[in-house]
């Protein structure tokens, strides 16, 4: 009962349900249809209600504007018209103090125009008195040269000279005469003296002999040349001596001619200038042809050639002392001692036998042998060049070590091998020692012959100090000095001046035994080409 019930109600249900829904459906249309319009209008009425009051509060706010804009116009105007008449004051008073000013300016310049007129006016009186002055100064000028001119050529046509030429005559003439009459004076008191010191010179002979013994000297400072034949010796004399003056000259040395057979005597202190003349010398009788231009000739080939032995000695005694590492201007340096003599003794062997004995030496105490075998070679390195550097040869020696970057080593024991500075290492006192041993050798030192070379050396550098002097040569043992002057620098009235001038410098200046004659030469000569 109750399914069919059920079933009965869900057949209903099913049948009414369509009915149910067109009904919701025109309800809802039917709403629409209604509130649609009516909306409409609503929103419409108050649209317009708005509008209205909107037009309203724009009129309104309109003529607030227009009032408020013609207020702020009216006081505009008023501050306008305030700004300006403040303007207009500030500029009339500003007018008014810039024409006080100006008229203060103006009666300033006034005034300085009035004081310029009066300046001007006392400076144009003060040009015209100038001015006459300069015409009246100008007059007397032309007056006064008027009268110097005549007055001049009085004297010119008086003396047949322009005043130039008289004044330029006057001083010539006075110089010649002061120097004429100065020399003729000297030559008279030479002449006397001479005659007085003859006897002098006799009684001093002796003590020459006796500081400079005659056979070591001559074993240091004579060379024997050979020739082939006694006519040669005319024939290196030349015809009025030129030959021999030529060699002479160029070489410094004296050329000893006499009767013994085949053979010249070369005397000199300096043993390179000697050698360099023997060699030159060998070569012209060799060659046979001797003339002044041919002797000039192998005086050069000479030194040539002596360049070429120093330089193989200083190789020859590196070379024995096994010393390596040398630079070559010390090689050189060495190779010049060849011809250096200490006391009598070669310098270049010296060296050599220090160096061999401080190597023995510093073997025996375990010291560095090549250290000390080098610092003995270079001991007396000072010596090849102490006549032509000043100082003192350990002082050369050390500066010439510093200039060829030997180490500090070798350069102390060069320092203190004569006790200039205290040594300080073993290799220094062995070559001190070693110094000694050499030295000490039997016949090694003579102090004679040692100062005699050096009183000759002092005596060619006092006689070259002179101006105008181009060469001088110690000859005859000291007894004679030859000097070559410039012949445009020294005229032959001027000779006798500077021989006396020299004579003088050598008598203040020097020790020395007898006389010393002073052989001065002046010489002109030209050579030219044809080409």
């Amino acid at each position: 009962m109750k399914l069919e019930n059920l079933r009965k109600m869900e057949v209903c249900s099913e049948l009414m349900l369509p009915y149910i829904l067109t009904g919701i459906i025109c309800l809802l249309v039917g709403i629409l249809l209604i509130g649609i319009p009516v909306g409409i209008q609503v929103r419409k009425q108050t649209a317009e209600k708005e509008i209205t009051s909107a037009e309203e509060e724009a009129k309104r706010i309109i003529n607030e504007s227009i009032k408020s804009a013609e207020s702020k116009k009216r006081e505009a105007l008023v501050e306008a018209k305030e700004e300006i008449l403040k303007a207009r004051n500030d500029f009339e008073r500003e007018m008014k103090e810039h024409r006080s000013d100006l008229q203060k300016q103006e009666r300033r310049l006034q005034q300085k125009e009035e004081n310029l007129d009066k300046k001007t006016e006392n400076i144009e009186k003060k040009e015209e008195n100038l001015q006459r002055k300069l015409n009246e100064l100008e007059e007397a000028r032309e007056e006064v040269s008027t009268v110097k001119k005549t007055q001049m050529e009085v004297l010119e046509r008086i003396s047949g000279f322009t005043a130039e030429e008289a004044k330029a005559y006057l001083i010539n003439q006075l110089e010649v005469e002061v120097t004429h009459e100065s020399a003729m004076k000297i030559r008279e008191i030479e002449a006397q003296f001479k005659d007085e010191a003859d006897t002098k010179a006799k009684e001093i002979l002796s003590l020459a002999i006796q500081r400079c013994a005659a056979d070591h000297v001559a074993e240091a400072t004579v060379s024997v040349v050979p020739l082939p034949n006694d006519e040669m010796k005319g024939r290196i004399i030349g015809r009025e001596g030129r030959n021999i003056r030529t060699l002479e000259t160029m070489t410094g040395v004296d050329l000893i001619i006499d009767d013994t057979p085949e053979a010249i005597t070369v005397s000199c202190f300096d043993p390179v200038r000697r050698e360099i003349a023997r060699i030159a010398l060998e070569k012209l009788i060799q060659d046979g042809r001797i003339h002044p231009a041919r002797i000039e000739e192998m005086v050069e080939k000479a030194k040539r050639e002596v360049d070429a032995t120093i330089k193989a000695e200083g190789e020859r005694a590196v070379f024995e002392t096994n010393v390596h590492g040398l630079h070559p201007e010390l090689i050189k340096l060495l190779g010049r001692m060849k011809y250096r003599t200490s006391y009598g003794q070669n310098v270049l062997n010296h060296s050599i036998e220090v160096s061999h004995l401080a190597g023995l030496l510093a073997a025996e105490i375990g010291a560095d042998v090549t250290q000390a075998k080098r610092a003995g070679l270079l001991h007396d390195l000072g010596k090849s060049i102490d006549h032509e550097v000043e100082g003192s040869h350990v002082q050369i020696g050390v500066e010439l070590a510093r200039k060829y970057k030997e180490n500090e080593e070798i350069v102390h024991a060069i320092e203190a091998h004569h006790n200039d500075v205290e040594p300080r290492t073993i290799v220094a006192c062995l070559v001190q020692a070693a110094d000694a041993i050499s030295a000490a050798r039997p016949g090694a030192r003579r102090e004679n012959l040692e100062n005699y070379i050096k009183r000759l050396e002092k005596l060619e550098e006092v006689t070259s100090s002179f101006p105008g002097v181009e060469k001088s040569f110690a000859i005859q043992a000291g007894r004679e000095v030859r000097i070559m002057v410039a012949p445009d620098k020294v005229s032959e009235d001027q000779m006798v001046l500077l021989a006396r001038e020299i004579a003088k410098k050598i008598e203040d200046e020097l020790e020395y035994p007898g006389q010393i004659k002073i052989n001065m030469l002046r010489e002109t000569k030209v050579i030219e080409y044809a080409k």
